[in-house]
C-alpha cells in the first residue's frame, strides 16, 4: 500500500493537466461577475465546497468551524473582516525573546536557533485567527526572500523581518518597499549593509540593486498589463533593465549600515552593535554614500558634492514603484502562490488594474490586490476543479499547516516545538528557510519531459519534488498523523504537536461518514468516487472489534480508522493538486 501511496505525487502532474479520476458530480452555485472580474454572490449562502475552496486558498487550510461561519457570510465581508483583523500576538519577535529568556533558565549559555522561528510560524499559522494575514505574509516571504539558511541572518532579526512583512501585508506596497529595503536582514541577506561608494577600483555592491528588480517589482522583461512580455520589431522579449542600470541603482544602495542611536564609521560595520541592531532599520551614513551621477531606468539623479541617502532611496524606490511592470508582475506572483499556477491573462489584468488604481485613486494598496486575486472570476469559478490549466501543487508546508488547523492539532508544551523540516527526507522545506534568492523554486519552472511542459504550462512546486522528496513527504505525513510532530518536551508524553481526531473518532464506525469528512475538511467536496471508494474499502478494513472487547480495543480501532482516512487522503493526487 505504502509503496503504491509513494507514487500519488508524482502522478499529480498528470493530474493538474488532465484531471485526476472520476468527477464526484457535486453540485454548485454558478458566479458572475461584473466589469472588474469579481465574483458577485447570487444566492443568500454559500456551499461548504465553496467555502471550503475559497479558505484552502485564503488561509493556512479550513476548520470546520471556519466552513461553517463563511457559509452564512460572503467572501467580501469575510476579506473585510480578515483585512481590518489586528496583527496577532505574541509576534513572532516577541515569542522569539521571550524563548530564549526561557531556553537560559535551564541553561545560562542557550542562545536562539532557527527552530525558536519555527515554533512561531507553525503556532500562528495552525491556531491564529488573523488567517488570511498568516497566508499572505508567508506568500511574501517567497517574493520579497531572505534565508535563515545565511549564517549572518540573525534569527531575531528574522523575526522581525517576517513581523514587517505581517503588518505590510494590507498596506501599501510601496511602504513594503522602503521597509524591505530598510531592515537589517536584507541588507545582510543581500550584501548592501554597510555597502560603500565607489573608489579606486572598488565599485558598490549589486546584489540588492539586481534582485530589487529581477525577484522583487519589475522582473527581466517589459509586459503589458496581463503579464504578457512585450515584444521588439524582431518578436523578442525587450529587457526591462540592464548592466547599466544595476551599475546606476547600485549606488544608491550606498551609505546604509547598522542601526547606532550614535553612529560612527566604526557602527557602520558592525562594531560596537547596537543589542538591537538586527531589528532596527538601518541607519543612514552619508559618509559613505555615492555623489556621482546615478543613471537607471530611464532616469537620473545627477551629481553632487552632498550625500543624500535617503533621497536618493526615495526616489529611487518611487521610480520602481511607478514602473508600470510593477501590477502584472506582482499580480502574477501572488496569483501564483495563492491560487494557481497558470492564470489567464485576463485575470492577471484584472489584478494589475487594481494595482494600477484601487478604484480610488491609490496605487498598490495590497487590501485591495489581494482581495482582486481571491475574488476573482478564475479563483472563484467552481467549473476550474476540472480544468485541465488550473490549479497548484500544495506545497509541503501547507500540507502540514492544513493538517495542524483542520484536525485542530495542539502543542503539549504550548510551545510548539517544531524543529527543521527542510531535509529531503521530511518535507524538503521549512518556512523563511529557501535555498536561494529565487525561493524554493523559480516562478518559471515546469517539470521537464511531462504533460504540463509539453502543454507550456508552469508547476513551480515540483522543482522540489523527486522520488526521496515524495517518500519523505509521506513518510512525514504517516508518522505525523500516526504519533504528532515535533520533539518530545521534557515530561510529555510522545511528540509535542499531535492531535486525538475526535471528531474523526466520534463517526469512524461509519466509514461514508468518515470519507464525507476527508472530502469538506481537505478537498472541498471535490473527492473523485475513485478514491472515495478507496478510503471507504481502507477504513472498512480495520474491524471494530465486537464481543468482550473493551472500550479501549475499541476505541483503538476507531482512531486507526479515523488515521487512515486522513493519511489516504492526503496522500492522493486529489489533494495534492490544489484546485
Amino acid at each position: 500500500m505504502i509503496l503504491q501511496i509513494r507514487r500519488a505525487i508524482l502522478v499529480a502532474v498528470c493530474c493538474i493537466v488532465t484531471g485526476c479520476g472520476d468527477s464526484n458530480n457535486s453540485s454548485s452555485k454558478s458566479s458572475s461577475s461584473g466589469s472588474s472580474g469579481t465574483t458577485t454572490t447570487t444566492t443568500p449562502s454559500l456551499t461548504s465546497a465553496e467555502t471550503g475552496r475559497f479558505l484552502t486558498q485564503a488561509t493556512f487550510g479550513p476548520t470546520q468551524a471556519d466552513i461553517t461561519a463563511l457559509q452564512s457570510s460572503t467572501f467580501a465581508a469575510w476579506l473585510t473582516s480578515q483585512t481590518a483583523a489586528p496583527v496577532s500576538s505574541p509576534t513572532h519577535r516577541a515569542w522569539a525573546e521571550q524563548r530564549v529568556v526561557q531556553l537560559q533558565a535551564a541553561s545560562s549559555t542557550a542562545t536562539l536557533s532557527s527552530s525558536q522561528f519555527y515554533e512561531s510560524f507553525w503556532m500562528q499559522a495552525a491556531t491564529s485567527p488573523d488567517q488570511l494575514r498568516q497566508r499572505v505574509k508567508y506568500a511574501l516571504s517567497q517574493i520579497f526572500v531572505i534565508s535563515l539558511i545565511d549564517p549572518g541572518v540573525d534569527v531575531r532579526g528574522a523575526a522581525s523581518y517576517y513581523d514587517m512583512l505581517g503588518a505590510d501585508a494590507f498596506g501599501n506596497f510601496r511602504t513594503m518597499m522602503n521597509d524591505v529595503t530598510y531592515h537589517p536582514m536584507m541588507g545582510v541577506y543581500l550584501t548592501y549593509m554597510s555597502n560603500q561608494k565607489e573608489s579606486g577600483t572598488r565599485t558598490p555592491d549589486q546584489n540588492y540593486a539586481r534582485e530589487l528588480m529581477q525577484l522583487m517589482s519589475i522582473g527581466l522583461f517589459k509586459l503589458n498589463t496581463d503579464g504578457t512580455r512585450q515584444l521588439d520589431s524582431t518578436g523578442n522579449p525587450i529587457p526591462t533593465y540592464s548592466e547599466t542600470d544595476i551599475l546606476g541603482l547600485a549606488k544608491v544602495f550606498t551609505g546604509l549600515g547598522w542601526y547606532s542611536p550614535t553612529p560612527t564609521s566604526t557602527t557602520y560595520t558592525g562594531g560596537n552593535k547596537d543589542p538591537n541592531a538586527t531589528v532596527i532599520p538601518m541607519t543612514i551614513y552619508n559618509q559613505f554614500h555615492s555623489i556621482s551621477q546615478k543613471d537607471f531606468l530611464g532616469v537620473s539623479i545627477p551629481a553632487s558634492t552632498i550625500a543624500d541617502t535617503a533621497a536618493d532611496v526615495k526616489f529611487a524606490l518611487d521610480t520602481i514603484f511607478n514602473h508600470p511592470n510593477v501590477g502584472p508582475f506582482i499580480a502574477y506572483r501572488l496569483i501564483q502562490q495563492l491560487v494557481t499556477s497558470n492564470p489567464t491573462p485576463a485575470y492577471v489584468q484584472r489584478v494589475a488594474t487594481v494595482f494600477n488604481n484601487n478604484g480610488k485613486g491609490v496605487r498598490g494598496d495590497m487590501a485591495a490586490v489581494i482581495t482582486a486575486v481571491l475574488t476573482d472570476t478564475e479563483a472563484r469559478d467552481m467549473t476550474s476543479v476540472s480544468s485541465p490549466s488550473f490549479g497548484k501543487l500544495r506545497e509541503p508546508i501547507l500540507r502540514l499547516a492544513h493538517w495542524m488547523r483542520a484536525f485542530s492539532a495542539t502543542s503539549q508544551s504550548g510551545n510548539w516545538l517544531m524543529g527543521s523540516t527542510s531535509a529531503n527526507t521530511s518535507l524538503g522545506q521549512s518556512p523563511l528557510t529557501s535555498p536561494s534568492v529565487f525561493n524554493f523554486w523559480p516562478p518559471g519552472y515546469a517539470p521537464p519531459n511531462t504533460q504540463l511542459a509539453s502543454h507550456n504550462l508552469l508547476a513551480p512546486e515540483f522543482q522540489g519534488v523527486g522520488e526521496i522528496s515524495v517518500s519523505g513527504y509521506l513518510n512525514t505525513m504517516q508518522s505525523t498523523i500516526g504519533s504528532g510532530i515535533g520533539s518530545v518536551p521534557t515530561g510529555g508524553t510522545g511528540t509535542d504537536i499531535q492531535s486525538a481526531y475526535a471528531q474523526e473518532v466520534a463517526i469512524a464506525n461509519d466509514a461514508n461518514a468518515l470519507a464525507d469528512r476527508m472530502n469538506l475538511l481537505l478537498l472541498y467536496g471535490q473527492m473523485t468516487a475513485t478514491l472515495r471508494q478507496r478510503l471507504v474499502d481502507a477504513i472498512n478494513g480495520v474491524t471494530i472489534p465486537g464481543g468482550t472487547a473493551t472500550q479501549a480495543q475499541i476505541n483503538a480501532a476507531l482512531l486507526n480508522r479515523a488515521k487512515i482516512a486522513v493519511f489516504l487522503t492526503m496522500a492522493s493526487p486529489d489533494y495534492l493538486a490544489q484546485r
